[in-house]
Order: C-alpha cells, then sequence, then structure tokens
C-alpha cells in the first residue's frame, strides 16, 4: 500500500519548516515538496496540492483561502489550515483533541481542519473545561494575558527581533501589542472556550525564540458557590485525565516552583497546565505553559495529520 501523500504549502515559512523537521526520517508518509525558487509557481502548487492526500497549509490567511479554493471540486484531498482563516468556520473541525472528549474523533473524520492558535491553544484550555463544568458563569470577564517567543510572529518579526542593522528593528525584550483590544485570536477563544462575551486579551512577545505562558486569572468568589483551587484544579485534572500531550501539574508540585519559564517545553509538543494560588485567598492563577511552535502551531498540525491517517 502506497504511503499517504502529504504537501506543506508555505514549507520555507517558519511553521512548515518545523513540521518538516517534525517529520524528518517518517517512511510512513511521502512528503511532496516545491522548491523554494518556485513558491510562486501557481500551476506547480496546484497540482502539488491537488495531487496530496492531505494537504497542510501555512499560509496567510488570504493565501489559505486560495489554496483551499484550488481543491474546489477535489473532494480526496484533506486540509489541514494553520491560518486563522477558517477556525471559526462551524464547517471546519477544530484541530484540538483534548479540547473535549469527542474533539479527536471529529479531527480523524473531517476533511477540513483548522488548527489552532498558539495563544487560543493555552487558553481554551484553562478556560473551556471550567465552562463545561460549570464553574466558570455567564457574564464572567475573563481576560487572558500571555507571553510568546518571537517565532510566533514569523519571518518579519525573527529578522525585527534578530537583526539590529534593520530600519525597523526592535530593541525591546519585552513589549505589548494588539493594543486596541481586537487581536485576530479574540474571536476563536470566544467560540472554543464557550464563553459568551469576548475575553479581553493581552499579548505580549518576549526576547526568545520560542516557547509561551498563558495566564487567565480568576476572582473565586465570582465563579459557581464553592468554588476553590482545589476543585478547579480536580476539575482540569478530570478534563485531562488519560491525556499523554496535556498534562495538569499537581498542586503540591506548583506551589513548590518559584516560577515558571517560559522556554521550559522549547521543541516540545506537549502542553502543561496549572492551578496557583493561596489555600483560603480570593482568587487564583490558570497557567498554560508550552512551545508556541510546538503545541501551539507545527507539533499541533503533526498530531492532527497523525489522527486523521488513523482514521
Amino acid at each position: 500500500m502506497a504511503a499517504p501523500k502529504i504537501f506543506i504549502d508555505g514549507e520555507h515559512g517558519t511553521t512548515g519548516l518545523q513540521i518538516r523537521t517534525r517529520m524528518a526520517g517518517r517512511r510512513d508518509v511521502e512528503l511532496l515538496s516545491i522548491p523554494e525558487a518556485e513558491r510562486r509557481n501557481a500551476a506547480m502548487r496546484e497540482d502539488l496540492l491537488n495531487s496530496a492526500d492531505i494537504a497542510i497549509l501555512c499560509l496567510p490567511d488570504d493565501a489559505s483561502r486560495e489554496a483551499v479554493a484550488m481543491l474546489a471540486g477535489n473532494n480526496k484531498v484533506r486540509v489541514i489550515d494553520t491560518s486563522t482563516a477558517f477556525r471559526i468556520d462551524p464547517s471546519w473541525a477544530y484541530g484540538f483533541a483534548e479540547m473535549d472528549k469527542a474533539q479527536a474523533d471529529k479531527i480523524k473524520s473531517a476533511r477540513h481542519v483548522a488548527n489552532p492558535g498558539c495563544y487560543p491553544t493555552g487558553a481554551i484550555a484553562l478556560i473551556r473545561p471550567l465552562r463545561a463544568a460549570g464553574i466558570l458563569p455567564d457574564g464572567y470577564p475573563v481576560s487572558v494575558n500571555a507571553v510568546s517567543g518571537y517565532t510566533g510572529g514569523g519571518k518579519q518579526l525573527i529578522g525585527q527581533m534578530e537583526d539590529q542593522s534593520r530600519d525597523d528593528a526592535i530593541s525591546a525584550n519585552n513589549f505589548l501589542y494588539g493594543l486596541n483590544l481586537k487581536h485576530k485570536h479574540v474571536p476563536e477563544m470566544k467560540i472554543h472556550g464557550q464563553l459568551d462575551r469576548a475575553p479581553i486579551f493581552s499579548p505580549s512577545v518576549g526576547r526568545f525564540a520560542q516557547g509561551m505562558i498563558v495566564q487567565v486569572p480568576l476572582f473565586l468568589e465570582d465563579l459557581k458557590d464553592g468554588a476553590t483551587m482545589d476543585s478547579i484544579h480536580q476539575v482540569l485534572v478530570e478534563h485531562y485525565a488519560g491525556q499523554d500531550i496535556v498534562t495538569v501539574v499537581p498542586l503540591e508540585e506548583s506551589k513548590a516552583l518559584p516560577r515558571v519559564d517560559a522556554e521550559e517545553l522549547v521543541n516540545q509538543d506537549t502542553m502543561k497546565l496549572f492551578v496557583f494560588g493561596t489555600p483560603g485567598a480570593p482568587h487564583v492563577n490558570l497557567v498554560a505553559l508550552l512551545d508556541n511552535l510546538g503545541k501551539g502551531a507545527s507539533g499541533a498540525a503533526v498530531q492532527n495529520m497523525d489522527l486523521m491517517l488513523s482514521a
């Protein structure tokens, strides 16, 4: 039986290169490739897209929509899109397999899968279990604060951070952006976090290449009656029971930590969740730790591909 053919459209970009790295040496799939010099050759690109069993799109939103249009009428090619173009489209499966108990099966059987954003992966991982359990009530004013490695901004931001001779070089060690509170990830967080109102999302970038911390602080008195640090932690533990990619750090282990390092999971495709606080205090801080290019992008794409191939 021939190995499934995989075409990474945009393989020379940051996410595409990371996917290729993760698939190096695999013999169970055949990678279709377009030379970098031909990456703007529309005819060659369309031919490769239509020749694949699974096309992984690592492109800007408009280019992803263009690629999907190139597949119109071809019902054999399945698609994983890593842009924001289709993440809230109800006809696309959302590619966060651990989001709920049914999501992995939805991904397995889907023709179209929208890979989650890096920030939303952490935020939704923390928020959705609490919504499903009824602990986080309707109307709660959720805020999401996060810091990412600069590779999340692609080649443009990588160049600005690493090449200080550029006219548009960034010298800051850490900076906030999305200051108008209209970041493109907000709709994704709201819909897949099952929130009834948009969260306040404050993203930032640090002078480190990969890694990410996402924080969701909560006031216990505004949650379901009786919610405690222990009960919130238990909800997360039960939600992710049996998972090997998303793990919930035990409370005793969390209490002993002096700090959380954003770069701890660099080049890993896993995610850690923490509940921080002091017993009896009126608030807790939920934290997700991941590699923005791992579980936050390329690692998730390969995970989704493997799920689709297992169907």
